[in-house]
């Protein structure tokens, strides 16, 4: 397993100079991560990463920036609403994928990686998220993005969210059925799949998708939870509720070099973060 990082969680609380691209990823490194998860308008400020800036000059640019620093990207992240109800700002939605799955190939990222919205502006979860229609929908405007990856010659991922469309392990089976491509693969997020109802069911919840997902998990993701207030909140890896010796069982064993990301860590608990999951898998 290779460890990185959220990028943009990385000097987040440090002052603006500490906040380019470069100083993030000369910070990740020395932290010991191997790979980041890199979202572009999270981590470089003052630019709109829509279509027309997703150039060439771009990608040479973030090639460079993380070569220079012996770095891999392990994903580009477009986290974009692709049901949304609006068709004009749909598009433009779709353009931006295109976009980013041009820089991937261009820059040597091997996968841009995407949620998977909710048929509201808000892209908030509502009575028709877990719907069929929703479903139809948002195959319908995935398909266009997944046959651009193809052409590009790079994976298009997506991450099951209980909040959003694809909200288990059975649902994004019928997404990958669904658009038949060997270029659509799977972000595992293992503390997404929970919600106040499954959570105490979560070894079974995250035993099943693992299994139901185990050839089309491209990378992970890892964090932890608690609960607060009624609701499931996202901290760093080793700091809650979560057990993760199955998951980094599992890893180990069907996953050997996957690049797995930390998510919601800090300044202060990200190296923390970092060897308490590389310690549980070395031991395992």
């Amino acid at each position: 397993m290779q460890l990185g990082i959220r990028l943009h969680d990385v000097n987040a609380a440090a002052p603006e100079t500490l906040q380019t691209l470069e100083a993030r990823a000369a910070t990740a490194r020395e932290e010991g991560f191997q790979c980041v998860h890199l979202a572009l308008s999270k981590c470089i400020k003052n630019v709109t990463f829509d279509h027309a800036a997703l150039t060439e000059g771009l990608a040479a640019y973030v090639r460079r920036v993380f070569r220079e620093r012996n770095l891999d990207v392990a994903v580009l992240g477009c986290y974009l609403n692709l049901a949304h109800p609006d068709e004009e700002k749909l598009r433009e939605f779709q353009s931006r994928y295109y976009g980013h799955l041009r820089v991937a190939a261009l820059a040597g990222i091997g996968m841009v990686g995407t949620e998977t919205g909710s048929p509201n502006a808000a892209y908030k979860l509502d009575a028709n998220t877990h719907t069929k229609e929703a479903l139809d929908t948002f195959l319908h405007n995935l398909e266009p993005v997944v046959t651009c990856a193809e052409q590009y010659g790079v994976t298009m991922a997506i991450e099951p969210v209980w909040n959003h469309i694809v909200y288990d392990a059975d649902r994004a089976v019928q997404v990958l059925r669904s658009m038949g491509s060997r270029n659509l693969r799977i972000i595992f997020d293992p503390v997404n799949l929970l919600c106040m109802e499954n959570a105490d069911r979560r070894d079974r919840v995250i035993g099943e998708a693992m299994d139901k997902l185990c050839d089309a998990i491209a990378m992970v993701h890892l964090k932890d939870f608690t609960r607060r207030d009624g609701k499931l909140v996202s901290i760093a890896a080793g700091t809650g509720e979560m057990d993760y010796t199955e998951i980094l069982r599992f890893l180990k064993a069907r996953k050997p070099y996957i690049q797995a990301t930390l998510e919601n860590t800090s300044n202060e608990n990200a190296v923390s973060s970092r060897l308490y999951i590389q310690d549980l898998y070395d031991s395992i």
